[in-house]
């Protein structure tokens, strides 16, 4: 018998694509936090050097879809395709991020890769934790073509003034140091 019941899972999977469809269309991801419990961690790897995590429900609220999706207003994250596991309650979405910017050929800026998020459901339609996961090297060749084709917005300029002032940004920690691994 499974640990989870997979239409619950199903209608989670449902509930989780509108609300990003609507937070899109706003250009504002905060009011995803009311899909995780209060005690959920969010987090992703960034690189040989930097991780990211937010413990809890507020801080996933101001610092993961608020502070880090700051500037990212006219992309969108497309879900291709789900992988559900009613056993235990793992889920992994994977998705694209497409920037509403388009180049010189028409094409829309999107990193190259595959992105993707790996979720544990909690019950009551809420997350328990998430892990990001995508392609840094194409991610960073992404902005760097972004910012010689001068395709950045005004939010993504304060987003790289506010990663590149020396100054400590909040979730983030140097690799094995945040107060939740992320495996």
């Amino acid at each position: 018998m499974a640990d989870f019941d997979r239409a619950e899972l199903d209608e989670m999977v449902r509930r989780w694509l509108q609300a990003n469809k609507d937070c899109e269309e706003k250009g504002d991801w905060r009011p995803l936090a009311d899909f995780y419990t209060e005690d959920a961690t969010y987090g992703w790897n960034y690189g040989p050097k930097q991780e990211f995590m937010a413990v809890g429900r507020d801080e996933i609220r101001d610092i993961a879809v608020g502070l880090e999706m700051d500037g990212l207003e006219g992309w969108t994250y497309p879900y291709q395709d789900w992988v559900i596991d009613e056993r235990t309650g793992n889920l992994i979405g994977l998705w694209k991020q497409v920037c509403e910017k388009k180049r010189a050929d028409g094409r829309n800026y999107s990193p190259e890769g595959i992105g993707g998020s790996w979720f544990r459901y909690g019950g009551d339609f809420q997350w328990s934790w998430q892990r990001d996961f995508f392609d840094f090297g194409n991610v960073s060749a992404l902005f760097l073509e972004m910012i010689t084709d001068n395709a950045l917005s005004d939010g993504m300029h304060k987003r790289i003034r506010r990663a590149t002032s020396g100054e400590k940004l909040p979730g983030w920690y140097t690799i094995g140091e945040a107060p939740v691994p992320l495996w």
